[in-house]
């Protein structure tokens, strides 16, 4: 059974601790939060839950956990990442693990200098059945001509927005926005299903507080374009669209995968998906818990590399379509500077 620790107490870590039950692989030990009582208003719903931390160094030095689960501000996953390694425990963070390639390529680099210890990017549908089986289908078609894909959703905290504040998932001081939020669905499926794209261009509505509500990006690949329609500030339903020569790979949504339908062209359908569990995330729970009970073999190492291998593509391609955009975080002048001195140094 892994002893799992959490850093963030919202409604995403309350989902994946439940996620993380229900596959009867996990058992939540350690809570940390900025204050005991928030830790433990979260921690008590769980009978597990025997540890309770308003310290983050305590929480690393002292908790009983095997791995941590990082579900803080963006801007924040980077440090608590490193500092989780150090200690030596595994991690799952949400995604993105880090706000830029300078944060990624020191990330990587501790990992290289601790093997010993896994760290999972908690691109949670990727593991889901469904998108296997439209992985699958693209690799089935002859000719690939493109594809449509759209994630909008209206944020509760865009009200904050609209009312002159500034809430952090809405900060650029935070690495929020809209491409670094419900973008990084989108970029994962054109990565995993197509590869990297050569170049790629975004046309962003930006908001006062300085990051995007909402824009549409295109990745160029040798031959076709696939087409990103993202958003916090509107909801859209449109579906998700593979193109080959005459079939179509249709979705119902093109991050909640519920319904796959292969279109021939030629007025025949072949449905490609399977009922998903009520919980989005017990795919990826299930997953990381079989590679960490198996860490000693080549097959487990090899799975951990390859996601952190499509991880640092899309972390490259979040921070491309924000340079295009002119889209700037705190922790991109703080890496730069960093970087800066050890060139000079």
């Amino acid at each position: 059974m892994l002893k799992l620790g959490i850093i963030g107490t919202n409604w995403i870590t309350e989902q994946f601790v439940n996620a993380a039950h229900e596959t009867k692989k996990w058992q939540l030990t350690s809570v940390y939060s900025r204050t005991l009582d928030k830790a433990h208003q979260f921690g008590d719903k769980f009978a597990s839950t025997s540890e309770f931390f308003d310290n983050l160094d305590d929480f690393f030095d002292k908790g009983s956990f095997d791995i941590v689960y990082i579900a803080s501000p963006n801007s924040l996953h980077f440090e608590q990442c490193k500092q989780a390694i150090l200690a030596g425990k595994d991690v799952v963070v949400e995604k993105p693990a880090t706000s830029n390639p300078f944060e990624m390529k020191q990330l990587v680099q501790v990992l290289r200098e601790h093997p010993e210890t896994f760290l999972f990017e908690a691109a949670r549908h990727v593991h889901e059945p469904n998108f296997k089986a439209v992985s699958k289908a693209v690799e089935s078609l002859n000719v690939v001509q493109g594809a449509t894909l759209t994630y909008a959703k209206y944020s509760s905290r865009y009200d904050a927005v609209l009312a002159g504040k500034e809430p952090n998932i809405f900060s650029p001081d935070f690495s929020g926005g809209c491409v670094q939020d419900l973008g990084v669905y989108l970029v994962y499926d054109a990565i995993v299903w197509f590869g990297m794209p050569s170049s790629v261009d975004y046309h962003a509505t930006m908001l006062p507080t300085g990051v995007d509500g909402k824009g549409v990006a295109i990745l160029h690949y040798p031959g076709f374009d696939v087409t990103l329609n993202l958003a916090k500030n509107v909801n859209s339903y449109l579906p998700g669209e593979i193109y080959g020569l005459k079939e179509t790979i249709r979705m119902d949504h093109s991050s909640d995968l519920n319904k796959v339908v292969l279109d021939d062209g030629n007025g025949h359908q072949k449905e490609l998906s399977v009922p998903q569990k009520d919980n989005p995330m017990v795919a990826e729970a299930n997953e990381f818990a079989d590679v960490l009970n198996d860490k000693g073999s080549n097959d487990a190492k090899q799975l951990e590399e390859d996601w952190l291998a499509y991880a640092v593509q899309v972390n490259k391609v979040l921070y491309q379509l924000r340079q295009s955009a002119n889209i700037k975080f705190k922790a991109d002048r703080v890496a730069e500077e960093v970087e800066e001195e050890n060139n000079e140094s």
